[in-house]
């Protein structure tokens, strides 16, 4: 029987060069992990820690001088709209859109007669509408993110809530469903009414998508009134 040659183990590299492509590869793993989550953070709206930085100057940049303008019209808290506005969009301009899935089912059911209203939204709001309009109208548009059908109350068009004037349209429908909180600075009130309809619950926690919502909103808030409300527009700052 021939003698056989034994088998050489494959050589692992141990040494320098192998530890450091490692911890090249890790950092760069690293990195873009952090990436994914910021950029995951900002498009929630989302600027906490050394986000806020970034959001406070979108927002300022992109709409300061419109909020500042209609807040006085309206007799409403310019630091509260400004936060409002960098929670729900992040102080983009475009502000994006957010398809409701749960509301386009409601305003169906409605318009189908399956349901008598949806808020202050009747079958003869809907009477022929399609779905597709029923989709926009179930969509979170603009910089304060208004649901579509709230144009129904304002008695505008979609368009309006999510183009030029899309902070005047988005101030007058605060003033309208709850002004009056922000006249008596219930500040928690308001924001937890913006997110989901309701007064800040009296005992049990938030019942906002994000849970620190209110907290972030009153913490912006501070920062708001505590900075002048115009500077130059910050090239560096995307619209």
């Amino acid at each position: 029987m021939p003698h056989s040659t034994p088998r050489k183990s494959p050589h692992i590299d141990f040494g320098p060069a192998r530890w450091v492509r490692t911890l090249v590869a890790l950092m760069v793993l690293g990195a873009l992990s952090w990436g994914g989550w910021e950029f995951q953070r900002r498009l929630d709206g989302q600027w906490t820690g050394p986000g806020d930085w970034w959001g406070i100057r979108a927002t300022k940049s992109n709409y300061s001088d419109d909020v500042l303008k209609w807040a006085e019209a309206y007799d409403l808290p310019y630091p509260y709209l400004m936060a409002l506005i960098q929670l729900e969009s992040g102080g983009r301009k475009p502000a994006g859109k957010r398809f409701e899935p749960h509301v386009f089912e409601q305003l169906k059911a409605v318009r189908d007669g399956r349901r008598l209203a949806y808020e202050n939204v009747t079958a003869v709001h809907l009477a022929d509408a399609s779905d597709e309009a029923l989709s926009n109208l179930a969509t979170s548009w603009g910089p304060f993110q208004l649901m579509g059908y709230k144009c129904i109350l304002l008695e505008v068009q979609i368009r309006d809530i999510r183009g030029n004037e899309a902070i005047r349209f988005g101030t007058d429908w605060i003033n309208q469903t709850y002004g009056s909180h922000l006249k008596r600075a219930a500040y928690q009130d308001a924001f937890h009414l913006h997110n989901t309809g309701k007064p800040f619950p009296k005992s049990g926690k938030p019942q906002t998508y994000h849970p620190d919502y209110v907290a972030r909103g009153l913490h912006l808030m501070n920062r708001y009134s505590s900075e002048p409300p115009s500077e130059e527009k910050d090239p560096t700052i995307p619209s």
